[in-house]
């Protein structure tokens, strides 16, 4: 048997940590074994997925040095590797559900789904949606087929029972049949949800293992019932333990920067950042800190993988990313790591149009740029303090932006425009005074170059950082002030 593994991201915005961390887990795996690591598109979410997200991951993966073997850009015999163009596959398999009466119509409204759920949470029942809750009585499906009203197609699971999982990290899984929704597998427009085309596809493929995030462990049995119902093999499972905070909640951009393209723009080396995230629930045998993709290949066996989660600590990143760079790389290598990151010719090229009516002297050039070569700006309360908009309405004010620009699918300057000055309107405040904080929070000082061609500049990931990082500089938002924001945001009209 030939190993085959993947790893199957969403185009859907900029890459995750944690996408890299199971990337890296499975490339490790496929190549020990000997075995073939495939890329994966799922972008069955069209109208969040974009081409830009989709040439992100492929960049991110290689900055990595995560090669896949076969993918959307390299083909290969079990293709097409995106999954909107596997839509037709995707639709015969579920008719061959509902011909086996595996799976089922459902024409229930938002309405009506709203009302079982409430009825079962009265009668004090904890279960989820099951096929006898959803049926309809034969006349009235007829009528709602005929009058061509739309409809999901559901798969049908035991109301009762236990499923047990295999995984090779836990051993035997048991869950509740009784806790596991009649799954939708084909959504109203006809595209699949993410569990059909997922076995579908991990099957057509001929994936071996799935090494996943613990999160999907209670999809285990939807995915198993799936391959009982299509008379097929499935694959090995293993659910990695969850990256952490270091309050040990869940890895999220709220508490912690989670784009690889955060640590590519901050100017982490791709070795250190993948040698970190192998120390992530893994050791060497001999519990060395420090080592490289070909070490940890060499020496991986996943049974090493640690089931307590593991913490995903920025300072101890920036330790390990300082060791490379002092053991790892010559003078001669620095300089030219450096020149690659932030110093070479198409960087200035596309900064110099912003600051050259600014400056009088070439020495002008690096005070009036530093901020797009720096880090986490060194701020405080005072900076804030010259801008007209009380403090308490500055931290609104970033916070509101913050969530105005984490809806953007696209990072230009018409779109962050366009967004910002919306969110002034709906506000009722100045654009001027509306900026004012996000020129200090981006760039540190209110004396640069537009603030939209600095974040065009800066990238999504480092703009919306520095954004967190004054919101946490001006005290940050308490729970209850962020729930209260929160409420008010979301009702306003959505751009």
């Amino acid at each position: 048997m030939t190993v085959r593994t993947r790893i199957a991201p969403s185009p859907t915005g900029d890459p995750h940590v944690g996408t890299a961390y199971i990337a890296l887990f499975n490339y490790c795996f496929a190549r020990q074994h000997g075995g073939q690591f495939v890329l994966r598109i799922e972008d069955t979410d069209q109208a969040r997925s974009t081409e830009h997200s989709e040439q992100v991951i492929f960049d991110s993966l290689r900055w990595l040095g995560l090669e896949w073997d076969e993918g959307p850009d390299k083909g290969g015999e079990f293709g097409p590797y995106r999954q909107s163009e596997r839509s037709e596959i995707y639709r015969q398999h579920a008719e061959q559900l509902l011909a086996a009466d595996h799976a089922f119509k459902c024409y229930r409204t938002a309405e009506e789904l709203n009302e079982l759920r409430a009825a079962i949470k009265v009668s004090g029942e904890n279960r989820a949606l099951k096929y006898a809750d959803l049926v309809l009585s034969p006349d009235e499906q007829k009528k709602r087929e005929d009058s061509g009203e739309p409809f999901v197609v559901r798969l049908r699971v035991p109301d009762t029972g236990k499923c047990v999982v295999e995984d090779m990290l836990r051993g035997e899984i048991e869950l509740d049949w009784s806790t596991v929704d009649a799954q939708i597998l084909l959504k109203s427009d006809g595209m699949p949800t993410y569990h059909l085309a997922n076995v579908v596809d991990d099957h057509l493929m001929k994936i071996t293992h799935v090494i996943r995030g613990e999160e999907w462990i209670n999809s285990a049995p939807k995915h198993k019932l799936l391959y009982q119902y299509f008379n097929w093999k499935m694959p090995v499972l293993c659910h990695l333990p969850l990256l952490r905070n270091p309050d040990k909640s869940k890895l999220s951009k709220r508490k912690n920067p989670t784009s690889i393209l955060y640590y590519q723009r901050m100017g982490y080396l791709p070795e250190a950042v993948l040698n970190y995230l192998g120390r992530m629930g893994w050791s060497m045998p001999d519990e060395r800190e420090k080592f490289s993709l070909a070490e940890m290949q060499a020496e991986f066996d996943i049974k090493r993988v640690s089931l307590g989660g593991p913490i995903f600590d920025l300072e101890k990143l920036s330790w390990l990313n300082g060791l490379w760079i002092r053991e790892s790389l010559s003078v001669e290598q620095l300089a030219d790591r450096l020149i690659e990151w932030g110093l070479n010719r198409q960087r200035l090229l596309e900064v110099v149009p912003h600051v050259q009516t600014r400056i009088e002297t070439l020495s002008d050039f690096l005070p009036a740029t530093s901020f797009l070569g720096a880090g986490m700006l060194a701020l405080n309360e005072d900076d804030f303090s010259g801008n007209k908009l009380e403090l308490k309405e500055q931290i609104k004010v970033l916070q509101f932006s913050l969530w105005r620009l984490d809806q953007l699918l696209d990072w230009h300057r018409d779109d962050i425009f366009a967004a910002l000055k919306g969110l002034a309107e709906q506000l009722d405040v100045k654009l001027k005074l509306f900026l004012a904080p996000l020129f200090i929070a981006v760039t540190g000082t209110t004396a640069t170059f537009s603030i939209l061609d600095a974040m065009v500049l800066l990238g999504s990931d480092m703009s919306r950082a520095r954004i967190r990082h004054a919101i946490n500089t001006l005290g940050g938002v308490s729970k209850k002030q962020l729930k209260a924001m929160d409420k008010e945001f979301k009702s306003l009209p959505s751009e």
